[in-house]
């Protein structure tokens, strides 16, 4: 078989323009029975030739088992993805299927740009992880099929907390308010946190927030209630960490770095919110055995944030049946186990064996467990950006906690109302 793996490099007015010569699951009409089947995917895998590898065999596998399906995979870039798509998607064009996370699936569900892939999993749903499946979920409809989950958790410099006469990693908020000032007088801060503009909320105050038995928006996403007391709680635990230094003060302008950053370097005791890769890192800077994986923080609530990453499929397809098709192959064991050793990624599924090598990254596996993959909103990045100015205003001393996150929730709100 003829590989038809390629990696897209094309800008994206070249890209328009491909698009607009083909629709979905297109391709050359030679009179074969074969239908078509797109697929962008992008650098989950981080090696090029192992990428490349996965995805040819993906394909060989595929077509093996379905001799009447042309499957073709095209390896798009990060760059400007949002971009791409939704150009696409708004000339009814683009993809039949394509990887997407939480955040982006519901401003094209709102726009009707993807068609609902519950079917799909309906027989095995009760074999991926609790929000595997409910993290792709918009109104009740299932948009996205899991192919990996992520996950982050808390991440300790075991030398930082020894110095300073600690030997329980601090877990829960109040060991954290309790530890804050035996660090402080042992020349150490206690908590990383990325409050610049760039860093999503995701990695910094949601899971504060979570943790406090709070939410971003009401039920009906119509409204948000980050305002209401368990935000206050979350933001007065920052706040009061951040006033006795217990936080670094470049975490102003930190966009969830860990290199070349205080706590890369040794200053801060804790991370809450750090990726296997954080780890790595760490580990590199510290030691290996100095490099400590905890479980998720507890406040009201324990909860991480970890997200699943998903093939949903363009409603526009013209070959649904058979992209579904593809979709119920790629979420079956053997293809999430092999793309979990390429990629580094644990599984979505219970029932799939984690291929992940790596003893730092296996330490994370209990946080899954924990994982919280966000609340989906077609507003929701824009809703991030006015949360985020208000924090920075708390923390540089300018509004009180309440003020900042009732002037939020007022923007937010009319944003929601449009």
């Amino acid at each position: 078989m003829k590989s038809t793996v390629r990696r897209v490099v094309a800008p994206l007015t070249a890209l328009v323009l491909a698009a607009a010569l083909s629709s979905c699951g297109g391709g050359d009409d030679t009179g074969s029975e074969k239908k078509s089947v797109t697929l962008w995917m992008y650098p989950v895998i981080a090696d090029q030739a192992a990428s490349d590898a996965y995805w040819k065999k993906v394909e060989t596998d595929f077509e093996a088992a379905n001799a009447t399906i042309d499957l073709k995979v095209e390896l798009q870039p990060w760059d400007k993805r949002d971009e791409k798509l939704a150009t696409a998607f708004a000339g009814k064009k683009g993809p039949d299927t394509v990887l997407l996370i939480p955040d982006q699936i519901p401003q094209y569900v709102k726009n009707g740009s993807l068609e609902p892939v519950g079917d799909v999993l309906e027989a095995d749903k009760d074999k991926f992880l609790p929000n595997a499946i409910p993290g792709l979920t918009v109104e009740g409809k299932v948009y996205g099929a899991p192919i990996y989950h992520t996950v982050t958790t808390t991440l300790y410099n075991k030398t930082v907390l020894t110095k300073a006469g600690i030997s329980k990693p601090p877990a829960t908020w109040d060991e954290i308010k309790a530890a804050a000032p035996k660090l402080k007088a042992a020349g150490f801060q206690t908590l990383d946190y990325s409050a610049s503009p760039e860093a999503t909320l995701n990695l910094n105050f949601y899971p504060l927030l979570w943790q406090a038995g709070g939410k971003v928006f009401a039920e009906d996403g119509k409204s948000v209630t980050f305002n209401q007391a368990p935000g206050l709680d979350a933001l007065t635990f920052l706040k009061t960490l951040w006033d006795e230094g217990a936080i670094p003060k470049s975490a102003l302008t930190n966009g969830n770095a860990i290199d070349n950053q205080p706590i890369g370097k040794g200053q801060v005791a804790m991370a809450f919110t750090a990726t296997p890769a954080n780890a790595a890192l760490a580990a590199k800077s510290w030691g290996e055995a100095n490099t400590e994986v905890g479980a998720p923080l507890t406040g009201a609530k324990q909860v991480g944030y970890g997200i699943p990453g998903g093939l949903s499929v363009n409603a526009a397809s013209e070959n649904l049946d058979e992209t579904k098709k593809f979709l119920s192959f790629m979420t079956q064991p053997p293809q999430l186990q092999a793309l979990s050793k390429a990629t580094g990624y644990f599984t979505p599924r219970t029932d799939a064996k984690v291929e992940v090598t790596d003893p730092l990254t296996l330490k994370f596996g209990p946080a899954l467990q924990y994982t919280f993959p966000g609340e989906p909103n077609p507003a929701a990045r824009q809703i991030m950006s006015l949360l985020t100015i208000e924090i920075q205003a708390v923390l540089t001393g300018k509004k009180a906690p309440q003020q900042a996150l009732d002037d939020a929730a007022k923007q937010a709100d009319e944003l929601l109302k449009r």
